[in-house]
């Protein structure tokens, strides 16, 4: 006689943000490469969600991400983040071009719980990765309308928390950014079912 076990699938709020931090990652190198804001050939192919990802073997920016995201981990567990952005600059007249929003939406998952920390979701992480990486398609589709960025460009990460929290030392508070005639491109959503990401980019115009 075989006996079948039911396993139910369980995303604690914790997990729920590991997934979204590596979508960023992912993210953030992809539209790093697309851009053209690093030279090509400091990329390298990796395989993730069934299509590949160019990723960044500069050692600075995987650490500056690195730092980063363990940050917005922690606080993404929280439910302490509204925003992330990614924020393009035109580095010698620091005038921003673009401005890549991941808009956090928390979600009350399987809501069994009154404790709001313990909310889990039984939404197979299968599901949630062909979500993203329908938004990682669309992320790779943007240089077909995106203007070409023809200046020598940086980079840098923003993130927009609910409330006051204790700002890691090296950072720094900042206000909301600018762009002068914006024009704004909604890319898919995906839900861990505790988390919504949306996926905005906002651009300037050419003129």
């Amino acid at each position: 006689m075989s006996t079948t076990q039911s396993t139910k699938n369980c995303i604690t709020l914790r997990g729920s943000a590991q997934i979204i931090v590596e979508y960023l990652k992912y993210g953030i190198n992809s539209i790093l490469f697309q851009r053209g804001i690093y030279p090509p050939e400091t990329f390298e192919n990796t395989q993730q969600y069934g299509i590949t990802i160019l990723m960044s073997k500069d050692k600075k920016i995987e650490e500056f991400l690195s730092n980063v995201l363990q940050q917005t981990e922690d606080w993404l567990a929280k439910n302490m983040i509204e925003k992330i952005s990614m924020v393009i600059t035109n580095a010698h007249t620091k005038e921003v071009l673009e401005c890549w929003d991941f808009k956090m939406q928390a979600e009350l998952g399987d809501g069994e719980t009154g404790d709001a920390t313990k909310l889990t979701s039984s939404k197979e992480l299968k599901r949630i990765q062909n979500e993203i990486r329908d938004v990682m398609r669309q992320i790779s589709a943007t240089v077909s309308y995106l203007p070409l960025l023809d200046c020598i460009c940086t980079f840098d990460v923003m993130l927009y928390t609910l409330q006051n929290c204790e700002i890691p030392e090296k950072w720094d508070e900042t206000g909301a950014v600018f762009i002068q005639n914006a024009q704004a491109v909604q890319l898919r959503s995906f839900s861990t079912g505790l988390h919504k990401v949306d996926t905005v980019v906002n651009y300037k115009m050419a003129s």
